[in-house]
């Protein structure tokens, strides 16, 4: 547990800027404050959670972006620094099934919750498979423990941070130099089994072949750690975080974009927003989009990173995303559900390696409702559909008016319900959208690609290269994209910045 309300580095009077209200930003803000810095909050949007806001219409309550609770672990880590517990803050349910995939029209796939039940789903669709998804299982594990406890704490300001002999004998344990794809087909065949084991790094931002094995501790988070869901939606993480961070004396300011950071010699001095108003600080924190705070709020002296350098980055996909109400219940639906109904390496080449509108892409559907009445009136369904594609392509209503039709007719195909005629509410939300509302480079909805050339010091410092009190955290640096590696980052960044002298 980090001390709270301490000045055991002389940090008691400094006061920091953090940019943005997302996860990374109230994580590095709590940390922090219970440091004794005097922290604020600057957050461009009405209301604090980046990504993972929340909106209500006629009745329904919409989590806008993060809809899985993978990890529960790192957040019960991220409460414990405070002397608190997510218990203290929302209640969680783990679903099981966990989710459920669909190959077609009478043709799905519950996963079950526990691994007892997971080894017979295993037997089921590939029989002897059981002890090599035990074996797949523990290898996923030993990567999920040193990954969590060894890798993604180091700030990875260089290679050496990994030349510890531990973590070098490690290396070819955790596989990092095999990918995903040759990892698995060593130890299953069967088609739909694959899919299911690949699908969690689809949105890492490669395909499974350019993968490494690394991450099927994803798989383990996935299988053995659970599915898990906090009632009320995932914006009661938001809320709980934030009641931390008021807490712990941390001011959030909304409403407030900032238009420049203003740097003398190498210290950025003054923060200003586009309303005019002028913050000074003595550390700045970018918890916004990464290459927005280099190239549209530094001066090109004070920049890390060239346009250059950016534009030549592998980027996580982006979403196509629609929010509905339904006046009728479903049947059959689940919390979470795939629908792989379409070829998937075609999907994952129409992102990755080709990148354009997919003709036929798999998609997502929640059904929170199915699992909270509060988020949907009566009698009635809450549905998040997401479409992953390729960030920086072009974003048009008739693009998203295609896919819209595109998705209730094959919901109607593979589930047998006619939906679309029940829909009362509709909302889209695409590329256009995060980056008017986030600044996200090319649109991106999960930030820099977890490929072995963007991987630990590989990725955008956290600590800037030309101004000496400017720091990084959150999707575009370490350790990478997702709740909780933004958890993590913010965590990261602060010991970093206590540091300082």
């Amino acid at each position: 547990m980090w001390p709270t309300q301490t000045n055991q580095l002389g940090h008691m009077s400094k006061k920091v800027l953090v940019l943005g209200a997302g996860f990374a930003g109230l994580s590095a803000a709590c940390h922090l404050a219970a440091r004794g810095f005097e922290v604020t909050i600057l957050e461009k949007n009405d209301s604090p959670g980046g990504r993972a806001r929340q909106f209500s219409a006629q009745g329904f309550v919409f989590d806008m972006g993060p809809s899985w609770y993978w990890m529960p672990d790192v957040f019960e880590q991220f409460f414990a620094h405070f002397g608190k517990k997510v218990s203290d803050y929302y209640e969680l349910e783990r679903l099981d099934p966990s989710y459920t995939v669909y190959f077609g029209p009478g043709d799905r796939m519950d996963v079950p919750a526990g691994t007892a039940a997971l080894e017979e789903l295993f037997e089921r669709h590939e029989p002897g498979s059981r002890d090599n998804l035990r074996k797949f299982l523990r290898e996923a594990e030993y990567k999920y423990r040193v990954g969590m406890q060894d890798f993604v704490q180091k700030p990875s300001h260089s290679i050496w941070e990994f030349a510890d002999w531990r973590i070098a004998a490690s290396l070819f344990r955790l596989q990092m130099f095999t990918s995903l794809s040759k990892h698995v087909r060593g130890l299953f065949s069967n088609e739909r089994l694959l899919q299911l084991l690949e699908f969690p790094v689809l949105f890492l931002g490669a395909t499974p072949q350019n993968t490494p094995a690394l991450y099927s501790l994803m798989n383990y988070a996935d299988m053995a750690l659970g599915t898990w869901y906090p009632k009320g939606g995932m914006y009661k993480i938001v809320e709980g975080m934030v009641a931390l961070a008021r807490e712990l004396g941390v001011s959030i300011e909304l409403n407030q974009e900032v238009r420049h950071i203003a740097v003398e010699g190498r210290q950025a001095r003054r923060v200003v927003t586009t309303s005019g108003r002028e913050y000074t600080a003595d550390v700045v924190v970018g918890a916004a989009d990464y290459h927005h705070v280099e190239t549209q709020l530094l001066d090109p002296a004070h920049r890390s990173y060239s346009e250059t350098y950016w534009q030549s980055r592998t980027m996580a996909p982006s979403s196509l995303i629609f929010y509905l109400g339904l006046n009728k219940r479903l049947d059959g639906l689940l919390h979470h559900n795939l629908f792989f109904d379409e070829d998937f390496g075609q999907h994952a080449i129409d992102i990755y390696d080709r990148p354009r509108w997919p003709e036929k892409p798999l998609f997502y559907v929640s059904a929170p409702s199915i699992t909270d009445p509060t988020v949907a009136p009566e009698g009635c369904e809450n549905l998040f559909i997401l479409i992953p594609i390729a960030p920086g392509l072009d974003d048009t209503p008739a693009l998203r008016e295609h896919y819209y039709n595109l998705v209730m007719q094959r919901l109607a195909r593979v589930t047998g319900q006619r939906v679309g005629e029940a829909v009362v509410y509709r909302r889209t939300y695409a590329l256009s959208d995060f980056v008017n509302d986030y600044h996200a480079f090319k649109g991106n909805a999960y930030g820099l690609a977890n490929t072995l050339l963007q991987t630990a010091f590989l990725k955008p410092k956290l600590k800037s290269r030309r101004v000496d009190n400017l720091f990084y955290t959150g999707q575009l640096t370490v350790p990478g994209p997702g709740v909780p590696p933004s958890l993590i980052s913010g965590e990261v960044v602060a010991r970093e910045i206590c540091k300082l002298n």
